[in-house]
């Protein structure tokens, strides 16, 4: 008998797809969970509706209501926790600290935009700048304002954050007053689905502020009108084929885009492996590695060190990474969980065959015996890489998702950031030392090919957030290979979701605008 299909929301209603439906799998037990499917769905109509209705109704709202509004969605979120822990061991295999990474990371980002968004007040456009004088007489002047798009914003999001790739978007374009339509990655959409049923059924947001389909993204782009958005997450090729789309060419559809990155972490010259700067790194590589198993597109994925320190740090990784246990998350014991399906194991084998073409194994997990998992489960342990020779390209060019990483010796610092951007722009480098002047230099030699700089020294190494961990107060994305795009931020994740337009007039009619 075939899993339950589970329906998306469009148009205001629950609606199935016409179709038998995709399968999501269990990656560890090979269980099969639920379907989706989004076959036969009137697109048109669905985002005419969260045009429409949507949009016009988050409008009416100021921006404090709107904070309100997301305020009731966490209140919604947190009531239902426990439900969602549940889906995502079943679904993604994930241990329990990393379910909190995604789960908890996406209500706390809800939370923080409320907060932002109380401060914005009763307000139903944003100042960007001062009044700025058109010529000697000061009548007539320039004032530069932020008002909602008149569109619906569409979010195509990965596999390895079903609950916090979707806040982290929502949580600004519904502060901004932009209804949703989210299209989650077939292999784990059961928990974006259930989360947006939850959502819906509090009624808490007005009608047509939140869609979802699950299934195909087969017409999505097509329905892309010109004051929409599309936010995407996922590999370079396909974000190539959304920026390439005739839709969002002919309509110049403002793109958001994080794409692949072969992110950093520099160990700075002079540090012995007894330093502090040194335990720091090897501490925060072996973390990257295995925290949701290595799926994160900030993980570290290129380790420099000094020439000096190179086989203290192999053996030192090497014995953390030891530690770590991989199995079936609901064993206590597992420290690690499973990639979320077949396909991605068989991405991370593959990806490993072709960067030994240039490195060789320093630390091989599969020594280590699965608990509660076979061979047949989606397990992959970790692999620590070593290259002596940094120069061949694939080691710089090829990203694989899992518990994986390539350290790399360098002779001098700037032998080493030249090696760093040969990655082509990444979402995150993390620097480690513990000279503030040379920690400094460092970063902002870096910033330009980065979206984020994460720079530890041992006196922050119990309060830091973590390279990897996306904080909403920062930015997240990055230039070049990284998609170029931008999110969070604080209040300036708003900024895509709104029109920068130059109201120029006499100074009363200004002053009439508020």
């Amino acid at each position: 008998m075939s899993s339950t299909v589970l329906p998306n929301f469009v148009s205001g209603q629950w609606q199935r797809g016409s179709g038998d439906g995709t399968p999501l799998f269990d990656p560890v037990r090979g269980d099969e969970l639920v379907r989706v499917d989004a076959t036969g769905l009137d697109l048109p109509a669905a985002f005419a509706f969260a045009r429409d209705v949507g949009g016009a109704a988050l409008r009416a709202m100021s921006y404090a209501q709107r904070a309100a509004a997301l305020g009731e969605v966490v209140k919604v979120l947190q009531a239902n926790r426990e439900a969602y822990y549940e889906i995502s061991t079943a679904n993604s295999g994930t241990v329990k600290n990393d379910t909190a990474m995604d789960v908890d990371g996406g209500i706390f980002t809800l939370g923080l935009y409320a907060k932002l968004g109380a401060g914005l007040g009763d307000r139903h456009f944003l100042l960007d700048g001062d009044l700025a004088r058109l010529g000697k007489d000061p009548l007539f002047q320039s004032q530069h304002i932020l008002s909602p798009r008149r569109g619906v914003a569409l979010f195509i999001n990965a596999f390895n954050f079903p609950s916090w790739g979707l806040w982290e978007k929502a949580a600004p374009a519904l502060l901004s007053g932009m209804p949703i339509i989210v299209k989650p990655a077939t292999a784990t959409a059961w928990l974006t689905q259930r989360m947006v049923e939850d959502v819906v059924k509090a009624g808490v947001l007005p009608e047509g502020a939140l869609s979802v389909i699950c299934g195909s993204n087969a017409g999505l782009l097509e329905q892309l009108q010109p004051f929409d958005v599309v936010s995407f997450t996922g590999s370079a090729a396909t974000a190539a084929l959304v920026r390439s789309h005739p839709t969002v060419v002919r309509h110049s559809v403002r793109t958001n885009i994080e794409a692949d990155s072969v992110n950093s972490a520099l160990l700075l010259p002079g540090h012995e492996a007894d330093s502090g700067a040194f335990d720091l790194l090897v501490k925060e590589v072996a973390r990257e590695m295995t925290i949701k198993s290595g799926q994160k597109c900030t993980a570290i994925r290129r380790i420099f060190v000094p020439q000096a320190v190179y086989d203290a740090a192999a053996q030192a990784i090497g014995t953390r990474l030891a530690k770590t246990t991989v199995g079936d998350p609901r064993n206590e014991t597992v420290r690690m969980g499973a990639v979320v399906s077949r396909a991605q194991k068989q991405h991370v084998i593959q990806g490993v065959a072709e960067l030994r073409s240039a490195a060789h194994v320093l630390f091989d997990g599969t020594a280590s015996s699965l608990i509660d998992a076979d061979a047949d489960s989606c397990c992959v342990t970790p692999t620590l890489l070593g290259a002596h020779d940094a120069s061949a390209p694939v080691l710089h060019d090829v990203e694989v998702f899992g518990p994986v990483a390539t350290l790399m010796p360098y002779t001098d610092l700037a032998q080493a950031q030249a090696l760093i951007r040969r990655g082509q722009g990444s979402l995150v480098a993390s620097v480690y030392g513990e000279d503030p002047a040379a920690l400094a230099a460092a970063a902002l030699e870096l910033a330009p090919s980065h979206g984020r700089v994460h720079v530890l020294s041992p006196d922050v190494a119990t309060m830091n957030t973590g390279h990897g961990n996306v904080m909403p107060q920062s930015l997240h994305g990055g230039p070049g290979r990284a998609g170029g795009g931008e999110e969070l931020g604080g209040l300036r994740a708003l900024n895509f979701y709104h029109q920068r337009s130059a109201v120029q007039a006499a100074t009363p009619v200004l002053t009439a605008m508020g």
